[in-house]
């Protein structure tokens, strides 16, 4: 389940990369700036349409391969379901009472389509989760040869198609309901005040370490409150809403000002001999978390090596919440708490100046906390660590000879079944975590490590990920890192030909109806079997096989280069 959500929450990462944009065009087209409403509308139609992009986020974010037929079905399900729904939604009496004829049908019409917006972001959540799984499960279905056209991918879209219409008949005749539960969650997360606001700071920080904040952060930002239809402390913000921002402003003294301090206090801690090797490090995370707001670059840095500081940062953001609360400061922001969010949305912005203080006092505490708390117990923060050689002091890149590094550091191309990325962390799928390397990582530019399960692996390299998994999955199919396939255990014929005959494999893996599940994954065959020990040892021996893997019992990855999405369309069309 925890696999699960982690790839959910990487998935939402995808349509949110799009934000500072609609928020930047929103607030120049504004007439206190450019005075451009072109501009202005363009960046309104981003956050008018979100459901419709988390729809395809999620879809294309969950779907094996991050294929776009994913995204397709979710936005045929999408439309089925918004249109279908807007048919079924009921009207109030009271909307037409006064109306008649074209003024009536007009007043239909806008309440409908306000009740929707409402309706937009879940829509497009569900449609996305719906059609990323049937992707991954039916993109290969074989149909009766009367209807092969619509067989594999095309059948998704009618099948997601198919999702839509029971979900517009939910939305549409429980919509009363819907809204009813809705509008009390929402009122009663709202009127909790600083204390829901300090727990929500808490379980934002304390979240990061299995990616899961990403959820909780897309229920305050999207769906929480109604103004004037829009929904979500974040939209409702560049609505124009005065009471919202509530589950933003809080961010911005802890990025802006409160870890750039915990940078400072590390280095000023750190041995003297150390200091000019990380102290590059740490100014270049603390000028990223207080321009950007980025900021878990530095949190991994501390989060395992010093957990009691991590939990006085996570106190210290429920704090900041509850303060800005109290206080009446409402600052919001397209991507996140920085200071060109700061600046650029400073106007619309309630009390912004009060940051500066607020500000300055949690730089204090960090630094103070931090330095405090490091002397004292003697905790090995950078330029700390008893074992200098597993510290970070360099960048991770994606030259060539650094991405074949990372992929040998990794265990090898054999030990990597699926390779993605989040804000600032690979997020990968691997056949064996013993045969990672993590001083390797560390010495590659890995800020640190989470192992959600034993087949998951997240690695905090900051920014960069989303182009180093790029990077990885292309080297993953170059010549070059065959050689590095040789970490995994029962790898074999590492210098054989890549010609594999599809009949022969298919009979050495115990035939057609042993075979549950295929798919291809860089140059690897990926493959569920319905009993692992039906398949047979010469498999090894095979001509064009390089290497086997055995993640689990009834699993089986076959690393075959180049040649892994034709052995599995020949696969395919032999079962």
């Amino acid at each position: 389940m925890i696999t699960g959500l982690q790839s959910v929450g990487r998935a939402l990462m995808l349509p949110i990369a799009v934000l500072p944009v609609a928020a930047l065009l929103l607030r120049l087209g504004q007439p206190d700036l450019l005075d451009i409403p072109a501009i202005a509308a363009a960046g309104d139609a981003i956050f008018s349409n979100l459901g419709l992009l988390f729809a395809i986020g999620v879809a294309v974010g969950l779907a094996k391969e991050n294929h776009g037929a994913a995204g397709l079905a979710s936005v045929v399900g999408y439309l089925v379901t918004t249109k279908g729904a807007e048919v079924l939604i009921a009207v109030p009496p009271e909307v037409t009472a006064q109306l008649a004829g074209q003024a009536r049908d007009f007043a239909m019409a806008a309440f409908r389509e306000r009740e929707l917006a409402k309706l937009s972001v879940p829509a497009g959540l569900l449609n996305g989760l719906i059609a990323g799984w049937l992707y991954n499960k039916y993109s290969d279905i074989r149909l009766p040869a009367y209807l092969a056209f619509f067989g594999g991918r095309r059948f998704v879209p009618i099948a997601s198609g198919t999702a839509g219409i029971v979900l517009a008949l939910a939305f549409g005749f429980g919509w009363p309901v819907l809204e009813s539960g809705m509008d009390t969650a929402s009122e009663a997360v709202l009127a909790s005040d600083s204390f829901g606001l300090f727990a929500y700071g808490v379980l934002n920080r304390v979240l990061i370490v299995t990616g899961l904040h990403h959820i909780l952060n897309n229920m305050a930002w999207f769906l929480l409150g109604d103004y004037q239809g829009v929904t979500g402390d974040l939209k409702r913000f560049f609505a124009g809403d005065p009471t919202a921002g509530a589950f933003m402003s809080g961010f911005f003294p802890v990025m802006m000002f409160g870890l750039p301090a915990a940078c400072l206090a590390m280095y000023r801690t750190a041995a003297p001999e150390r200091r000019k090797a990380v102290g590059g490090m740490l100014f270049s995370m603390a000028l990223t978390s207080f321009l950007t707001g980025v900021t878990e670059p530095i949190e991994f840095t501390f989060m395992f090596l010093a957990p009691v500081l991590y939990g006085i940062h996570a106190a210290l953001t429920g704090a900041a919440m509850a303060i800005m609360d109290l206080l009446n400061i409402r600052i919001g922001f397209g991507f996140s708490a920085g200071l060109f969010d700061y600046v650029l949305n400073f106007s619309q912005a309630t009390q912004p100046l009060w940051l500066v203080p607020i500000g300055l006092i949690y730089f204090a505490l960090y630094y103070g906390l931090f330095r405090f708390f490091i002397v004292r117990f003697n905790l090995a923060t950078p330029g700390r660590e008893i074992e200098d050689v597993n510290s970070t002091t360099g960048e991770a890149t994606t030259q060539d000879d650094s991405v074949q590094g990372w992929i040998r550091a990794l265990g090898g191309a054999g030990n990597l079944v699926a390779v993605d990325a989040c804000t600032t962390r690979l997020r990968l799928s691997i056949a064996d975590q013993k045969l990672v390397n993590e001083a390797a990582l560390k010495s590659l530019g890995a800020r640190g490590l989470v192992r959600p399960s034993q087949q998951t692996l997240q690695v905090v390299v900051g920014p960069i990920a989303d182009q180093l998994a790029s990077s990885i999955r292309h080297g993953l199919k170059l010549p070059a890192s065959l050689g590095t396939q040789a970490a995994t255990p029962t790898t074999t014929n590492v210098g054989a030909p890549s010609a594999v005959s599809a009949p022969n494999l298919l009979q050495l893996l115990g035939g057609a109806d042993n075979i549950r599940e295929l798919r291809a994954a860089a140059s690897r065959l990926c493959i569920t079997l319905r009993d692992g020990a039906a398949v047979s040892d010469d498999l090894n021996k095979l001509a064009g096989v390089r290497g086997v893997a055995r993640p689990a019992a009834n699993s089986l990855h076959i690393i075959v280069g180049p040649a892994a999405p034709r052995l599995l369309t020949e696969l395919s069309q032999l079962r």
